[in-house]
């Protein structure tokens, strides 16, 4: 066999995907809201056995979902998951939608009644190089996590490290475990320190129970 013929290459996933693909146990049955082009369902069906559904609004990531043989649904979020009963899966899974949903401490409430726990991320508005674009230029920031203008963004609910803490908080939801992504990568020590301040990416397994 010559040089020339290799394997191909696994495609590569963003640093939050890749982290929650390390946290879903293997042959789990989970619900992945908001899940783009199926890129996450595939790799723990492929990997994990993992089975579950995604649910998704656009056209084009239902087709790609289709391509990659993961079972989708064409679902508004908004509209919540009163199509899934209680403990329907073993988790639950939303990644970077949450701040995109008119409502999300109502969708934490059904993502935890679909199952006892789920896994979060979203954009930490409180990340420095925000903070900075903010105070400095004085207009809203544009990022690689926030890459839309304010104008056209669908970004209607920006929140922070803190924020989503203090919402566990008063909904008496337990913080499992939680990470930090910088750009493409997981975040090291100075964000794992300091994650409202350091961390663009914020990534939550949260929990139902005690």
């Amino acid at each position: 066999m010559t040089s020339s013929c290799r394997h191909a290459r696994r495609p590569t996933m963003r640093s939050d995907l890749t982290l929650i693909h390390g946290w879903i146990p293997e042959g789990a049955h989970v619900l992945d809201l908001a899940c783009g082009d199926g890129t996450l369902l595939h790799a723990l069906a492929r990997d994990k056995g993992v089975t579950g559904y995604g649910l998704e609004i656009d056209p084009d990531g239902i087709t790609a979902c289709i391509e990659k043989g993961v079972s989708v649904i064409e679902q508004n979020l908004d509209e919540g998951l009163a199509n899934f009963e209680d403990d329907a899966c073993d988790l639950v899974i939303m990644t970077q939608a949450l701040q995109a949903l008119r409502r999300p401490d109502r969708m934490l409430d059904e993502m935890l009644r679909v199952a006892r726990e789920c896994i979060i991320t979203f954009p930490n508005f409180a990340y420095w190089r925000h903070r900075v674009h903010l105070g400095l230029r004085g207009y809203m920031p544009v990022s690689k996590s926030l890459p839309h203008a304010w104008y056209d963004t669908p970004n209607i609910h920006l929140s922070t490290f803190n924020d989503f803490e203090a919402l566990c908080r008063d909904k008496g939801v337990t913080i499992v475990d939680r990470a930090v992504g910088i750009k493409d990568h997981e975040g090291r020590r100075l964000s794992r320190l300091w994650p409202n301040l350091f961390g663009e990416i914020a990534i939550f397994r949260v929990s139902r129970d005690g």
